[in-house]
């Protein structure tokens, strides 16, 4: 049986989590907002913080926790609960600031969630970004034109990645390249490019809306030399079964981006309902929303919608800390999360009115924060897919 409470010991790091997020990320939110590109170097003291966090031996990152393997007879709120907790936490101070953090990139939880032991103990410690994306390809991760070719020990990679969160800042990168693209997708493998490799060029930073503390990066691979034992799983080419390998790293992902939109929408809630109350506008839960002001009934609605966000998110976590199988779980929580947040920061921007779209309040910058939630990791419309597809049985070939 699913068992959310949180226990003693997540409740101790969720504590600490707040405090962080208190103490800095949240004092600390506009000024770096406004200066795009400019690493908070306060970050490094606050980097143990979240290596404890991830539970994951210090260094793994977030989402670095792998899949627990456990009998059906034991119910655990394990390593990737503690994550995601600690995210919420983290997000409702900042969370461009939180994924500017060293050694919290996506690229962590890919090592994690593919690499072997010797790959995932090369890489303890270090910061890795992910390059999924490129110019020629979206969200169709399918569609990689990144190609990766065997010579002698190496394998050479040429390409282009967009949108790298943390590219600039990063030891390293987690690039998604095709064997063979003849073969489609089951081609598609993952390696690790460590930062100075000959050939790893950085392009531009990217200008955002949002998450603007996080360095977004475009790069080009030229001839780029990767030793064989950076590739992360298998080198075969199994089209049975697809590229379920890399695509792993998503059931990791998903939850955590679905537990930063949950964060970032409880900051605006908060903030919101002390606004409202200030201006004679109290929420009362005892009374129906129809017989209270329209603020305070449209308020009680994002709340609820809040509500379902999180609870989908820790049953993400939770599956993945139960060894059950979650990727349609953590497309429910992505999905339902990145919609929530985008909907709830917007309405409670209108709900303060001018004050709410001024930058006295942090309102308008969470708003604008949002959005990537539900575009990041899979869009929404692709999460609905995904969703779908599982739901009634078909492939992605049959259901596009």
């Amino acid at each position: 049986m699913i068992n959310l409470e949180i226990s003693p010991k997540l409740t101790t790091l969720v504590d600490q989590a707040r405090q962080a997020a208190m103490a800095f990320l949240r004092p600390n939110s506009r000024k770096y907002d406004q200066a795009e590109h400019t690493y908070p170097q306060e970050l490094d003291t606050l980097a143990a913080l979240l290596d404890g966090l991830s539970a994951s031996g210090g260094g793994a990152g977030a989402g670095g926790v792998r899949r627990a393997a456990r009998s059906s007879k034991e119910v655990t709120n394990g390593a990737n609960m503690s994550v995601a907790l600690g995210t919420m936490e983290m997000c409702w101070g900042d969370a461009g600031l939180l994924l500017a953090m060293p050694r919290q990139g996506l690229g962590n939880a890919a090592i994690a969630s593919v690499g072997n032991d010797e790959q995932v103990a090369r890489y303890k410690g270090k910061w890795a970004a992910m390059a999924i994306t490129e110019p020629d390809a979206g969200s169709d991760s399918g569609a990689i034109r990144t190609t990766a070719v065997r010579d002698g020990d190496d394998y050479v990679l040429n390409g282009e990645k967009i949108f790298v969160t943390s590219g600039e800042r990063a030891d390293c990168v987690v690039v998604w390249a095709t064997l063979d693209r003849s073969k489609g997708k089951a081609a598609i493998k993952s390696f690790v490019v460590d930062r100075g490799t000959p050939g790893f060029e950085l392009v531009r930073l990217e200008h955002k809306l949002g998450i603007r503390a996080s360095d977004t990066a475009h790069f080009r691979l030229d001839n780029v030399r990767v030793p064989a034992a950076n590739l992360l799983g298998s080198p075969e080419i199994k089209p049975d079964q697809g590229f379920t390998g890399v695509m792993q790293t998503f059931d990791n992902t998903r939850p955590l981006v679905a537990a930063m939109a949950v964060g970032i929408a409880r900051a605006a809630l908060e903030e919101t309902r002390r606004l409202l109350t200030d201006a004679g506008v109290p929420i009362d839960y005892d009374r129906p929303p129809a017989t209270q002001p329209a603020a305070a009934a449209t308020f009680i609605d994002l709340e609820s919608d809040y509500e379902a966000a999180y609870l989908l998110t820790l049953q993400a976590a939770w599956m993945a800390d139960n060894g059950k199988p979650n990727s349609l779980q953590a497309s429910y929580a992505k999905a339902k999360a990145g919609r929530s947040v985008t909907d709830i920061t917007l309405r409670c921007v209108q709900l303060c009115g001018s004050v709410g779209y001024g930058e006295q309040e942090l309102l308008e910058k969470w708003a604008r924060d949002a959005k990537i939630m539900d575009i990041f990791e899979g869009t929404q419309q692709i999460q609905q897919l995904i969703i779908a597809r599982r739901l009634l049985g078909k492939t992605s070939a049959q259901l596009r």
